[in-house]
């Protein structure tokens, strides 16, 4: 399956998610960790679509999700920030998700410089945080 970075767009703008989790972790020097995630979700009938993308990006995984939803995922920092960033950067999401895309971009260059590892590093990832994947009817 050949996929052309449009179609990959409206995919992503209808599938995607840019996620960053920030948990507790005893072993980090501040006591939490982030997470940057990029997920895109389908039903297992379609998961060729999933490897398709994992083909399209060269990183990456494909795993199952939840139930019958498998799920293709990238949490390496430095996948995220060299290959998925550039690529939304160069072809632009459509819909509000493009705003998340750019805050969870901010989120990868504060992590790039260290900053995740600081806690005031880390309290402004968490108000970018606090600020993604907010869902309105507003108009």
């Amino acid at each position: 399956m050949n996929l052309d970075a449009q179609w990959i767009v409206g995919f992503v703008d209808g599938e995607g998610c840019f996620h960053i989790g920030i948990n507790r972790n005893t072993e980090m020097s501040i006591g939490y960790q982030v997470l940057p995630e990029f997920t895109v979700v389908q039903h297992q009938r379609d998961v060729q679509v999933l490897h398709a993308l994992k083909a399209y990006f060269c990183c990456g995984v494909v795993r199952k999700n939840h139930g019958d939803r498998m799920a293709y995922r990238v949490r390496n920092i430095e996948h995220l920030y060299k290959i998925i960033a550039p690529f939304f950067m160069e072809h632009s999401l459509k819909t509000k998700k493009n705003i998340d895309f750019r805050k969870f971009r901010d989120v990868l260059t504060l992590m790039q410089s260290n900053r995740h590892l600081t806690l005031d590093g880390l309290e402004e990832i968490r108000s970018i945080k606090n600020q993604m994947n907010k869902c309105s009817n507003m108009t």
